[in-house]
């Protein structure tokens, strides 16, 4: 008898990055240096869901909120994006390591950098999860970027 796993499918979406003040609670929270120097981009989306392979909600990717910022600190200038996104497991939980999502930076349709992936914290089905991410960033692809892709990847589950 054969064996049926359910599986989530990969998907993309893309978060605009624009122009952002250098100053507020959200930077304060993430420990930036606020300086006259500091640039500051920010994107966000509310909701992205990813389906099963049968075509039901799998898993909830909600208020995805990135951050990129470009400052100095202790006299090295560097760039970082972060990542902070809320995940909903629906009826079912991950058969290993969860795949999570991947995401790259982009200046309009042209790939500047890959970040690398990363396995979301959702330790059990039908609950919520804080998720936070950063990556450091060559400050000359943090100027060009303009978009981010943030792409769930397929993961094979079972159903609770």
């Amino acid at each position: 008898m054969e064996s049926i796993v359910p599986a989530l499918t990969e998907n993309t979406t893309f978060i605009d990055l624009k122009p952002a003040k250098s100053t507020g609670l959200s930077l304060t929270q993430l420990g930036v240096p606020l300086l006259d120097s500091t640039v500051v981009k920010k994107g966000k989306l509310h909701e992205f869901i990813q389906l099963l392979e049968d075509g039901k909600v799998g898993r909830r990717f909600q208020n995805i909120r990135v951050t990129a910022v470009k400052t100095s600190e202790g006299g090295i200038e560097s760039a970082k994006v972060i990542v902070q996104v809320e995940v909903f497991g629906d009826d079912n939980v991950p058969l290993a390591a969860n795949s999570g999502f991947g995401a790259a930076l982009l200046a309009g349709q042209e790939g500047l950098m890959d970040l690398a992936p990363n396995s979301v914290f959702l330790p059990y089905a039908r609950s919520w999860f804080e998720n936070q991410f950063v990556y450091e960033v060559p400050t000359e692809l943090f100027d060009r970027a303009d978009r981010l892709a943030f792409t769930v990847r397929a993961d094979q589950v079972r159903m609770i």
